[in-house]
This record gives structure tokens, sequence and C-alpha cells, in this order.
């Protein structure tokens, strides 16, 4: 799979299908995850933290893709009930699995009042 089709296989299982053992085949073991509210460095913690507390009723549009050789990056409006936001992830990969996510957003959207 090139980048592009990895990032958007990651995507359909967080948003679509939820199938943690398919988005497991498709992580380094090694696997990073860098965001503004989570860290993970490996796939195990980013597995179980998302086991633990599942992402529900949200979804996301799709504004612009792109990638190269190794990596992809993707921009789309996220929307949960009371919150709309862009974000960008940048997925990186090593054969044939995403090795690093970078994930991009502005928190104060999901500051409670």
């Amino acid at each position: 799979m090139t980048p592009l089709e990895l990032a958007q296989k990651y995507m359909d299982c967080l948003f679509e299908t939820g199938n943690l053992e398919e988005l497991r085949n498709i992580l380094c073991d090694d696997f990073v995850f860098i965001g503004p509210l989570f860290q993970f460095h490996s796939v195990d913690s980013y597995l179980i933290s998302l086991r633990i507390d599942p992402p529900k009723n949200f979804n996301y549009r799709l504004i612009k893709s792109y990638g190269d050789i190794t990596t992809a990056c993707l921009l789309y409006q996220f929307s949960k009930p009371g919150i709309s936001t862009p974000m960008s992830q940048l997925f990186e990969t090593r054969n044939g699995k995403i090795s690093r996510i970078l994930l991009v957003f502005d928190t104060d959207k999901f500051k409670k009042p």
C-alpha cells in the first residue's frame, strides 16, 4: 500500500469500522503517535488507549490529501456533537506500515466552558 492508502485505511479503522485488529496490522510495533492531548510510543499503548476509551459519535470530511514515497498528509474537518474543527495528520511509513503519526489541531475547541 502507498502511504496515502495506509492513511486512508487508518481513518477507515478509526472512523468507520472500529476494527482495532485491522488497525494493528498497518501499524509498526514501535509506532509513535504525537498529538496535542496524547502521546504514545508503542503500538500496544496506543491500542490499549483506544480500547479503554474508544472513539464514538464523530466523523470527518476530507479537505485535502497528499503524499510521497514515505509520507502522507490528510487535512480534514473533524466533527462530533458540539465540536467542529480542522485537523491535520502527518503519517510516516516504513516497510509498508505506519511508523509515526503527528496530529495537529486547536485544543481550545475541546475545552469545556
